[in-house]
C-alpha cells in the first residue's frame, strides 16, 4: 500500500503546486479583499473602488505589454520612462482634440519600442542593457522636452475627458484597463503570436528550427509594450491635468511584480495575461489597505516604507515560485 499511495501523493502535491502557482495571486487577492471588508467601514465603497481601479488602470497596461515580453524571455526596463515621456507629449499636443492626444503618444511609445525590439532582435542585444539605455534616454527626453517641470494640457480641447468621464458608472481609464485585458486574453488564447511567443520564451533555438519568425515577434512584443507604456502616459497626462516628465520612476519594477505575482515566469515560456490582472490587483490592493490601515492611525508607513513591503512581497512570491515550480518536476 506505502508503495502505491506515494505516486498517489506525488501527484497531488504536483496538481496543487501548479494550482497554487497559476492562481496563487487570485486566492491571495480574494483573501485580502475580505480582510478589507471585515477591519475596514467603507472598503467597498463605490467610491474606493472604482477610485482603486482608475488609479491602477495605468500600471495595468504597462504590465499587460510586459507579460508578453517577459514570456519570450526579455525584459523592459523603459516602460515606466517611456509612460512619463508620453504624459508630456499628450499634454503637448491635447490642444488638437482627445483622437490626436491618445495617436500620438501611443505612437512614440511603440516606435520606441521598436527600436528596443530591433536592438534586441537583430542586433542580438541583451534585452536588460537595450532597456535601461533607452530607460535613461527617455527620461532625459522627457525632462529636456518638459523644460524640467509638468506641462499643462488644454483644458479646452476635451482632452481631458478621457481621465473625468464615467461609462455606467465606471471611469473611462477603467473601460480602457478592462478592454485591453479583455484583448490580451483573446490574443493569448487564441492567436498563432501567442503561441510563438511561448515556443520562442521556452526555447529560441528550437524555435528557429521549427521555422518561426523569431525577431518579428520579438519585435511585435517590445512594439506593444511601448504602445501600452504610451498610452498609460495618455491617462497620466488625462488624469492629473498635466504632463510629468519626472513620473514614472519604478513603473516597471511595479510592472514586473505585477506579472511575476502572476505566475509568468521570469526565464519565459509560461504566462498567463489573467494572472497578470490578478497580479495587479493585488499589488495595488495592497498598498489600499495600507492607506487605510495608515487613516485608522495604528500604523504609518510612508511611501518608502511601502516599496519595502513591494520588494519583500515580490521576494517571497518569487522564492515560492520557485519552490512550486522545483516540486512540479
Amino acid at each position: 500500500m506505502a508503495t502505491t499511495s506515494t505516486p498517489a501523493r506525488s501527484i497531488t502535491r504536483a496538481r496543487l503546486a501548479s494550482v497554487l502557482q497559476g492562481q496563487g495571486a487570485l486566492v491571495a487577492l480574494a483573501l485580502l479583499v475580505l480582510f478589507g471588508a471585515l477591519r475596514y467601514d467603507n472598503f467597498l465603497s463605490s467610491y474606493n473602488v472604482t477610485s482603486f481601479l482608475a488609479n491602477n488602470a495605468k500600471f495595468g497596461l504597462i504590465a499587460l505589454g510586459m507579460t508578453f515580453v517577459i514570456m519570450t524571455g526579455g525584459i523592459d526596463l523603459s516602460v515606466g520612462a517611456v509612460a512619463a515621456l508620453a504624459s508630456v507629449v499628450a499634454a503637448m499636443v491635447s490642444e488638437y482634440g482627445l483622437v490626436v492626444g491618445i495617436a500620438v503618444p501611443v505612437l512614440v511609445g511603440a516606435v520606441i519600442g521598436l527600436v528596443n525590439g530591433s536592438l534586441v532582435a537583430w542586433g542580438r542585444l541583451q534585452p536588460f542593457i537595450v532597456t535601461l539605455a533607452m530607460l535613461l534616454a527617455a527620461r532625459g527626453l522627457a525632462l529636456t522636452v518638459a523644460g524640467n517641470q509638468s506641462v499643462a494640457v488644454d483644458f479646452e480641447s476635451g482632452f481631458t475627458a478621457l481621465g473625468t468621464t464615467t461609462l455606467l458608472t465606471l471611469a473611462a481609464p477603467i473601460w480602457i484597463f478592462a478592454v485591453a485585458y479583455l484583448l490580451g486574453v483573446l490574443v493569448l488564447g487564441r492567436t498563432p503570436f501567442s503561441r510563438h511567443v511561448l515556443a520562442i520564451g521556452d526555447n529560441e533555438e528550437t524555435a528557429r528550427l521549427m521555422g518561426l519568425r523569431v525577431e518579428r515577434v520579438k519585435l511585435g512584443v517590445y512594439a506593444l509594450s511601448g504602445a501600452l507604456a504610451g498610452m498609460a502616459g495618455v491617462l497620466l497626462a488625462a488624469q492629473y491635468g498635466a504632463g510629468q516628465p519626472a513620473e514614472g520612476v519604478g513603473w516597471e519594477l511595479t510592472a514586473i511584480a505585477a506579472v511575476v505575482v502572476g505566475g509568468t515566469l521570469l526565464t519565459g515560456g509560461l504566462g498567463s495575461v489573467v494572472g497578470t490582472l490578478w497580479g495587479v490587483l493585488l499589488l495595488g490592493l495592497i498598498f489600499n489597505v495600507l492607506n487605510f490601515e495608515n487613516g485608522r492611525g495604528v500604523i504609518s508607513l510612508s511611501p518608502y516604507w511601502q516599496s519595502i513591503v513591494l520588494g519583500g512581497f515580490l521576494l517571497v512570491v518569487v522564492l515560492l515560485q520557485n519552490r512550486l515550480a522545483a516540486r512540479q518536476t
